[in-house]
Order: C-alpha cells, then structure tokens, then sequence
C-alpha cells in the first residue's frame, strides 16, 4: 500500500474532501461515491477513473464496517473499510438498501 492522502473535489458531490490524515483516501466521506483510480491501494495507477458508487456495507468484526463499490464505467468491484469520518446515516442507508434488494429463495 503506498500512501496517498490529498485533499480533492468528489466527481460525484462535489464537495471538497479532506485529507484523512490516518491512511490514503479512498471515498468521498459525504456521499460515499470514489473514482477508479487505484490498482494497488494509494497507487493512482488505474486509468479507468470511473465513478465507484456504494453498493453494499458489511460489518466486519476487524475493519469495522467495509464498503463495497462498482465502478460505473467498467464495473469492477472493490472493498474498502469505512472512514473515521463517513456519514454514518448514509452508511446505514446503504446497508438498508442492500438489505432491501436481497432476494430470499
């Protein structure tokens, strides 16, 4: 993992991001949505730069809760652990409507 912490305006929300100050940033903390830029975590190899939008958030009993994200461009899926600062309501928001669009056989 290479670190890579800058601050940045979200292609999403637009809102500018600060740096996370702890680990390399990987997603806007205020709507949750990231870019494709990565291959290795901090790298900012990838040229995809696809929005990654919050698909799914799974609790995890190391991570605390980990967000998956699909790229709308190329749609590859990437995990990613919550930030200290996320919106926690969104976090739930996502996790319900995971939770809501799963199909029970």
């Amino acid at each position: 993992m290479i670190k890579n912490d800058e601050e940045f305006e979200c292609a999403f929300c637009h809102k500018i991001v600060p740096k996370l100050k702890y680990t390399s940033r990987n997603h806007c903390p205020y709507c949750l949505h990231s870019l494709h830029v990565d291959n290795i975590p901090g790298d900012r190899a990838n040229m995809c730069r696809g929005i990654m939008e919050p698909i799914e958030v799974t609790p995890d009993s190391k991570k605390g809760y980990v967000i998956t994200f699909r790229c709308t461009k190329c749609g590859a899926i990437k995990n990613n652990k919550m930030a200290d600062d996320d919106d926690y309501n969104l976090i739930l928001n996502v996790a319900k409507f995971h939770a809501s669009n799963i199909k029970i056989k």
